[in-house]
């Protein structure tokens, strides 16, 4: 059965050089992205996990809105989503599709690279991260950025990062509460309500959500509650097939694409193989695993 990875990574190769130009000390300070994969397209496909993958990639977290004062930021990100659309144009056997980068710290340019994504035949939507300059991605100021991807019909891929208030942040668990706190913060500004067509993909198998439902619904109004289940996950939580079944059952298999953090988790080139393994060990029906691997990615990404 063929496989879209609709969440795996990738920091382009002049991108990085532009960033690193910036800050030399970004691979010391990040040391999660030393992974060969990430960055040598030559070693990402000599390691490619299997035949029938195809992989939607996304820019690992090294965000040109962190390092550069706004209108540089725009500039790199929007090379960076050139350099990027070029990847997947001449490697189709391998990727599916892009995901474009933001620059959070202008809101105005981010509004006009979304319009670049919906006029790209590379790129399907658009990165956003759990917090920037210390706020909330729900924050009032960014919202223009989801009333904008939801009139264009631009899907937002949510990742996590650290809140630098904290001073034991960790790739264990903080990644997943800053999901997790992302998405009430997301439910109670009412985003589904304002923008009922807008599409949020979030990381990590919807984090901590699945595993507090009953919590979410006794303690939330119920249509909040009920919005919780708006947004889309993937299956990156690193296999953990009694984990998966907690995100379908309280998702449903309609709104969980496949999706691995490749090349992350598992040397040398990501964690798809015991991913698979934890799907398959569900024993889904054939219709429900298709939906998983990807009808439900091509359905996202064609407005349906």
């Amino acid at each position: 059965m063929k496989k879209i990875d609709s969440f795996a990574h990738i920091l382009p190769k002049n991108y990085y050089q532009e960033m690193l130009k910036i800050d030399k000390t970004i691979p010391q300070k990040f040391p999660f992205i030393n992974i060969p994969a990430l960055v040598d397209l030559d070693e990402r496909i000599k390691t490619w996990p299997a035949k029938d993958i195809k992989q939607v990639l996304s820019f690992a977290n090294i965000n040109a809105e962190d390092f550069a004062e706004s209108n540089e930021a725009a500039q790199l990100a929007q090379a960076g989503n050139r350099e990027l659309a070029k990847i997947i144009e001449k490697f189709p056997d391998y990727f599916e599709s892009g995901v474009g980068m933001l620059a959070l710290n202008n809101v105005k340019a981010s509004c006009d690279i979304l319009e670049e994504i919906a006029h790209s035949s590379s790129l399907v939507g658009a990165q956003i991260f759990t917090r920037h300059l210390g706020k909330s991605i729900a924050a009032p100021e960014y919202e223009p950025i989801f009333a904008t991807a939801a009139k264009l019909n631009v899907p937002l891929w949510l990742h996590p990062v650290f809140d630098v208030r904290k001073p034991d942040n960790n790739l264990v668990f903080s990644w997943e509460y800053e999901l997790s706190q992302a998405m009430l913060q997301l439910v109670q500004a009412n985003i589904f309500e304002k923008y009922p067509t807008i599409k949020i993909i979030i990381h990590h198998a919807g984090a901590m959500v699945p595993f507090f439902a009953g919590r979410i619904n006794h303690i939330l109004p119920q249509e909040q509650a009920a919005d919780f289940k708006k947004f889309y996950v993937d299956t990156a939580i690193l296999g953990n097939a009694p984990a998966l079944k907690l995100a379908l059952d309280y998702y449903g298999s309609d709104h969980v694409l496949f999706g691995t953090d490749a090349p992350f988790g598992v040397k040398p080139a990501g964690a798809t193989k015991i991913i698979v393994d934890a799907l398959e060990e569900l024993n889904l029906p054939v219709t429900k695993m298709e939906d998983i691997f990807y009808k439900n990615y091509q359905k996202l990404v064609s407005g349906e």
